[in-house]
């Protein structure tokens, strides 16, 4: 590794973080304890990823040796090169046009769509204080949780870290968590109801092809 570094630009770790996270809290508009826990560690992981990405490589450190190594032609100071993927597997070209940074873009942007979709359906139940089980509530019974999950593996597909590799499936297990308790609640309030919904509709795999069913309160 050698030239300058195009790393140290805390400016634009702040300015990236604030506009996913900002997103992210604009879409779910957080109300209770679990909507601002969900946003809180989504928030985390979009940190420890802007903060390599334009802050300090770390793991482009960590693993300086055997890049340096395995591709000794390589400057991975360059920021160009932090995209580890289109490195390692031999990719040519720009890595911002190359297949898994387009697939990136595209799970990122279908991600924010489901977070802002499946948010409205949910508040609009709690304000009525019934069942959300219309729209992508009808599909699968956490669709937010689905949304954070896809924003987030779209950004590992984008920019591999190994901090946020390690953050990933622990934050799934956060997320799969704070589902278990919601349901618990839901089924402490809905009664028959909400087990009848449980039964028909699958957890984290959406089912295609389905559009509405009728509110169950």
């Amino acid at each position: 590794m050698h030239g300058d570094s195009d790393y140290g630009l805390w400016a634009l770790v702040i300015i990236n973080s604030a506009i996913f996270i900002f997103f992210a809290f604009s879409f779910i508009k957080p109300k209770s304890k679990t909507d601002w826990r969900s946003l809180g560690v989504f928030s985390a992981f979009i940190v420890a990823l802007f903060t390599e990405m334009y802050g300090f490589p770390l793991t482009i450190y960590f693993l300086s040796g055997w890049l340096a190594e395995s591709y000794p032609g390589v400057d991975f100071l360059a920021h160009e090169n932090g995209h580890l993927w289109h490195t390692l597997l031999g990719l040519s070209g720009d890595a911002h046009w190359d297949v898994l940074h387009i697939l990136s873009n595209v799970i990122i942007i279908l991600g924010f769509f489901l977070l802002s979709a499946s948010w409205s359906v949910l508040h609009h139940a709690q304000k009525s204080r019934s069942l959300a089980t219309t729209g992508w509530y009808a599909r699968c019974r956490h669709p937010q949780y689905v949304a954070f999950i896809l924003i987030m593996f779209g950004f590992l597909l984008q920019w591999p870290t190994l901090p946020t590799l390690l953050m990933f499936p622990i934050l799934i297990v956060v997320y799969v968590r704070l589902a278990t308790r919601e349901e618990l609640q839901a089924e402490s309030e809905f009664g028959d109801s909400y087990r009848h919904y449980k039964q028909t509709t699958p957890g984290w795999f959406p089912r295609m092809g389905i559009s509405n069913v009728s509110s169950a309160n």
